[in-house]
């Protein structure tokens, strides 16, 4: 393998210069209707099964019950240990872990996660900390608050089965989990939470009111551009976020106004893998960094924080990440002449576009983003979402972290505070 390099720079000859990994679940099951197939997804990694939901909308319809019954008929114990319907925090996860431990969870068991981003990211955390017991909070193993341990010993199995179109945590590697005294929201990180399996069933999506439609495919939209321009950016997770883009913003808003859409759920469900996919090889950026810090400071729901951040984010990065963002643009542009699902005001646009240099195409996608934003009732102030001048110092500073650091544009604290001091006039 090394003569290759060696031989392409004695003769100048030139290379991809392509060198990367790239993550993903060992089995995706995707389609509507497919909920059936749970009971024997679950048999494969485990013969007793702990739930942990994030839906209430599921359990009051029975739909949650009759998922355990099929699982049961496949001769697994089942046991429901926790419904959560908020953003995890430590005590969460140190809570469900130390009742797994009690529970006597080990081999020959898994986790199934049923619901949004909050249910998935505990149970990520819980499957990892069963197996890695040196410290009994997780706080130590989260990036940059804790002790610095790390997940060396291998999870429990997890299947998880998303409700919600947006974070994409199904396919990451990663838990975001938050504290607020002290405030903070970190990721416990590492290849081996990925969860086992993955089974997406648009249809579970139906029930979800059109604000936390908005808010998390907003989310799922603000991923794939940030995983696209990302300094970290691959080529595989690029090509991801290009057709997420296709999917997402022709249906968003007929996703919000038309909650039983089946084309509308599948697409956005879809495009929320993928962006999950791309978050988890390339990274993210300014938004999803200003919005964690925004969900410890402000208790703004992620979702809401990242489409709120968005538009910024894409005219700070405007030059930083031009040649990508163009391409972008005549791809949304294109998908948006050719669909018949979009609104005629995001058609009429599109069609009235000009994308002939990179800077017109870039444009185009940051007025395409305003406009569907607008369209779906985000808010354009931090001041409409209850953030208030005296919190940007906090912001600011806890705004640093992994996401931040994936940003194509170094931006100092200075530019942050005049930037989020802006949004709150």
């Amino acid at each position: 393998m090394s003569s290759i390099p060696n031989r392409a720079a004695k003769t100048g000859e030139q290379t991809l210069d392509l060198d990367y990994d790239f993550f993903a679940p060992s089995q995706i099951t995707f389609g509507w209707g497919r909920q059936s197939e749970l009971g024997s997804i679950v048999a494969q990694h485990g013969r007793r099964a702990f739930f942990i939901s994030g839906s209430r909308t599921l359990e009051a319809s029975g739909q949650l019950g009759s998922l355990i019954d099929q699982v049961t008929s496949q001769g697994i114990d089942c046991e429901q240990v926790t419904t959560i319907s908020h953003e995890p925090e430590v005590v969460d996860v140190d809570n469900l872990v130390a009742d797994l431990v009690r529970r006597g969870v080990g081999s020959g068991d898994c986790l199934v996660a049923i619901g949004g981003g909050s249910a998935l990211d505990l149970a990520k955390a819980a499957a990892a900390l069963v197996t890695n017991r040196e410290s009994s909070t997780v706080k130590d193993y989260l990036e940059g608050v804790g002790a610095g341990l790390t997940i060396d010993e291998s999870p429990i199995p997890l299947i998880a089965m998303p409700t919600t179109a947006g974070t994409g945590t199904e396919a990451t590697k990663n838990a975001v989990i938050s504290s607020y005294d002290p405030a903070f929201k970190k990721s416990l990180r590492s290849p081996m939470m990925i969860p086992d399996a993955v089974l997406i069933d648009p249809e579970l999506s139906i029930g979800l009111s059109p604000e936390t439609t908005a808010h998390t495919g907003m989310d799922a939209i603000t991923q794939l551009l940030e995983s696209l321009i990302s300094n970290r950016a691959q080529p595989i997770p690029q090509a991801l976020c290009l057709h997420g883009l296709t999917l997402a913003i022709p249906v968003i808003v007929e996703a919000v106004e038309n909650g039983s859409s089946r084309r509308a759920r599948e697409a956005m469900a879809h495009a929320a893998l993928l962006s999950g996919l791309a978050l988890a090889n390339s990274g993210l950026g300014m938004a999803h960094g200003v919005a964690a810090a925004l969900g410890v400071h402000a208790r703004v729901p992620h979702g809401l924080a990242c489409a709120v951040m968005l538009p910024q984010a894409l005219r700070i990065n405007r030059d930083a990440g031009q040649t990508t963002l163009a391409q972008a643009g005549r791809v949304m542009r294109q998908c948006l002449v050719d669909s018949n699902v979009a609104g005629q005001s995001s058609r009429e646009m599109a069609k009235a576009a000009c994308i002939d240099s990179d800077d017109a195409a870039t444009e185009f996608v940051i007025q395409i983003v305003e406009h569907l934003c607008e369209r779906i009732k985000i808010p354009k102030t931090l001041t409409a979402i209850g953030v208030s001048r005296d919190q940007i110092p906090a912001i600011v500073t806890s705004s640093r972290g992994n996401s931040m650091s994936g940003n194509p544009k170094e931006i100092s604290d200075d530019e942050l505070t005049t930037l989020l001091q802006a949004m709150t006039e």
